[in-house]
């Protein structure tokens, strides 16, 4: 007689990094043996990866750690929030155990001591990719952990530690793999994308039968070469990053870039320790778009940061119509415990804040209406996401659409598409990100 197999939960909260992590923690979990569950009710032990950037993000962690509790009664946390273990067990003291971000090994060792695994070698089969909580047809593709700015709105460093990057040659045998297990779209993350290789002073590792080194560039040329969508997050714009719109151009790599400005007035960058030369990055975008026309740009900002007075939020609404953000996120400053900037002064009043992201929300909607209608008419390729039912059409996204924070392409058609297929389609119509398509 078979004993059943222990089963495991995974509540993932947060940004793609940390989804990345959840990845690799359910990864070795199902190679040791144990069985996944997409319910409270079917698993043995959940594990919670929180997030603990924001204070909203805390108490988003926090709610999803009671509830579990709630549900399941037996919890192990670990992610960001893990840091302020006195935090989480203060507010649920029948947490098992608590780990910090990127300590898989603590994770897994954790599940051992309160749920030992079953383990059959014949049985436990887990896929040389990996297991995903993406759908198949695309991943998302770390590429270092941590981050050597010193953001004063941003606590990510005194949590997630300093730049460490991957080897290349480890990084490419990941994206060959997913490729090769059907993965038709590659979103490279990190924490600062674009400072690839600099911990490591861009050292060379051997990929089949050339060195290659972990420079941004490089790993993009590479990547490029491997047949599907690579697609650009979290790149800080640093001069080099002028360097990869080429390959943009060629169609090695998708004609996006997610650079989180996160303002336009020069005083404040400087409060944030962020790069402050707003002029010069007009030009460049204008350069970038001279050599790559097809470029898409998101972006994030902060509304209300200290200090922040009308004429600031003017300079950074006119920065993003004057740039063409084609995607832009807002967040209103939240003044979160441990970052720099909560000793700063002038700090802003919450109705002017909220006034402000509103104002923003309105310039880009406007920006987003005007995109979607010099869209209609155009050819354009997209990659299927499935069915929507309330649209009654295929939900589809463009080179210029990340999944979940971007835009959707509508797409009728006559025959059956496949998730992931990449095919052809005419703009027929537009509204603000959502776009009606047909073959």
């Amino acid at each position: 007689m078979s004993l059943k197999a222990p089963t495991i939960g995974i509540v993932s909260l947060g940004c793609p990094k940390a989804l990345v992590d959840s990845e690799r923690i359910i990864t070795r979990l199902r190679s040791e043996g144990y069985q996944l569950s997409g319910s409270y009710e079917g698993a043995d032990l959940v594990v919670v990866n929180t997030c603990g950037f924001l204070d909203s993000a805390k108490a988003e962690s926090l709610d999803a750690i009671g509830e579990a509790i709630a549900e399941n009664g037996k919890v192990i946390v670990t992610g960001c929030l893990g840091k302020e273990e006195s935090l989480i067990r203060d507010t649920h003291s029948k947490v098992l155990e608590v780990t910090g971000p990127h300590q898989y090994e603590a994770v897994v060792s954790a599940v051992h001591t309160h749920l030992p695994q079953l383990h059959d070698p014949k049985l436990d089969l887990v896929p040389e990719s990996g297991l995903r909580l993406t759908p198949r047809h695309y991943a998302y593709l770390k590429i270092s952990e941590g981050c050597n700015n010193r953001c004063s709105f941003c606590i990510i460093p005194s949590i997630r530690g300093d730049l460490v990057s991957r080897p290349a040659n480890a990084v490419l045998k990941e994206a060959e793999s997913l490729v090769k297990a059907g993965v038709k779209e590659i979103m490279v993350i990190s924490q600062d994308t674009s400072a690839y290789g600099v911990d490591v002073k861009y050292a060379e590792s051997k990929w089949k039968d050339r060195m290659v080194r972990a420079k941004f560039y490089d790993l993009c040329k590479e990547l490029g070469e491997l047949g599907a969508w690579v697609r650009l997050h979290y790149v800080y714009p640093y001069p080099h990053v002028d360097d990869v719109i080429g390959l943009m151009a060629e169609g090695k790599i998708l004609p996006y870039l997610d650079i989180p400005f996160q303002h336009a007035s020069p005083r404040l960058l400087k409060a944030m320790k962020r790069p402050a030369n707003q002029d010069k990055m007009l030009e460049r975008i204008a350069s970038w778009r001279k050599i790559c026309p097809d470029l898409t740009i998101r972006s994030s900002f902060i509304v209300g940061f200290p200090g922040e007075s009308e004429d600031d939020f003017e300079t950074l609404l006119d920065f993003i119509e004057e740039a063409g953000i084609d995607r832009a996120g807002c967040f209103k400053y939240e003044n979160v415990e441990g970052a720099p900037s909560r000793d700063l002064a002038d700090h802003v009043d919450q109705d002017d804040i909220d006034e402000r992201y509103d104002r923003f929300m309105e310039v880009q909607t406007e920006l987003a209406h005007a995109r979607g209608q010099s869209m209609v008419g155009r050819e354009i390729d997209v990659i299927c996401d499935g069915w929507d039912d309330d649209a009654e059409a295929y939900a589809c996204r463009s080179k210029a659409d990340a999944p979940e924070i971007d835009g959707v392409v509508f797409v009728e058609s006559e025959r059956e598409i496949a998730e992931g297929e990449i095919f052809s389609v005419r703009v027929e119509a537009a509204e603000g990100h959502e776009l009606r398509a047909s073959r």
